[in-house]
């Protein structure tokens, strides 16, 4: 049934069948958490399939993106000992984002819906329930958001909600306080797979597909185990992947801060003109020149990183590189 079109919400009839689900679980050096993970979870289908909620062919797929570690043959044996497991091993370290994408297209055609999670368990398994029901009421995108960020460290929490607040003023369509754990229909996995951007942004490019959406709010509990992948750098990096393939107000941005950058130098040099032509002998005349010109090379230093930035997104796209490769897989 189509529901793009369903505008009264009385009409809005629950989907007839039980749904096959995927719940696709990137994994990068997860040894440490990754048996515990494959045990929650496999609890949860295993209590949504006695309670009706999904069909017995409903299963995990385990993603491992290029780990150093015993990931991979963890998953490996965890297939042998676990019906509901699945397996796909990329041939590198292709990032978060780009392990997950293959997740989800690699199980579009098999499944009604899939639930992306990450394996460190701080994502709270229980809500899952609650996601199954928003899709049976008719809901092709369900958005886990957090009520709260308690367990962040003051940077991380303050950062990430500067990022949210800087994305919202560009114009960009975000949830905020979601990362990616969500649900997604089959039909919107299948509009997913038709955006061929290698600068990869799920939860902005999400929003840009429509279709029927909620949220399901939980709290967001600490790492069981290991270490977390994301530094400082690598926050950075994500953030600004967000916004330069989401958006191009920064570069309209530059125009504006040209703007501001030749009245406020107008009035430095007019400023030290006058100041010049009555205290002569008190201001250097070198800093008639040094003043302007450092300002306004400032800001063009700043506005050809914003555009080389944006050049190498361009360059990347035009090269249609793979977002990553499958080394083995068992679906």
């Amino acid at each position: 049934m189509d529901y793009s079109n369903v505008t009264d919400t009385k009409s809005l009839l629950a989907r007839p069948n039980l749904p096959i689900l995927a719940i696709v679980v990137p994994c990068y050096n997860e040894e440490s958490v990754l048996p515990e993970t494959c045990k929650q979870l496999s609890s949860k289908l295993q209590t949504l399939i006695a309670s009706n909620k999904i069909t017995q062919n409903s299963f995990i797929l385990l993603v491992d993106d290029g780990s150093h570690d015993k990931t991979w043959p963890i998953i490996t044996a965890l297939q042998q000992q676990n019906i509901y497991i699945k397996g796909i091993k990329l041939s590198r370290n292709f990032g978060h984002q780009a392990a997950l994408l293959c997740g989800l297209l690699s199980v579009n055609k098999l499944v009604d819906c899939t639930l992306s999670i990450d394996a460190d368990l701080q994502d709270e398994i229980t809500s899952i329930d609650e996601f199954i029901a928003q899709f049976q009421t008719g809901y092709d995108i369900v958005y886990g958001v957090r009520r709260k960020r308690a367990n962040d460290s003051w940077l991380k929490k303050y950062s990430a909600l500067a990022f949210y607040k800087l994305m919202r003023l560009f114009g960009t369509q975000i949830v905020v306080n979601h990362a990616d754990y969500r649900l997604l229909s089959q039909r919107v996995l299948n509009y997913l797979a038709d955006f061929n951007e290698t600068t990869l942004f799920l939860r902005g490019l999400i929003p840009l597909i429509g279709f029927k959406s909620t949220y399901v709010y939980y709290e967001r509990q600490p790492r069981f185990a290991g270490k977390t992948k994301y530094s400082l750098s690598r926050m950075f990096n994500f953030a600004l992947n967000g916004i330069t393939a989401l958006t191009i107000a920064p570069l309209r941005l530059i125009s504006l801060i040209g703007s501001l950058s030749l009245v406020v130098s107008l009035i430095l040099i007019t400023y030290f003109i006058g100041y010049g032509i009555f205290n002569y002998h008190h201001v250097p005349h070198w800093l008639f020149i040094l003043v302007p010109i450092c300002f306004i090379g400032s800001i063009q230093l700043i506005s050809l990183g914003i555009i080389g930035e944006y050049l190498g997104r361009i360059y990347n796209e035009t090269k249609a590189r793979p977002n990553y490769i499958i080394a083995s897989k068992n679906l």
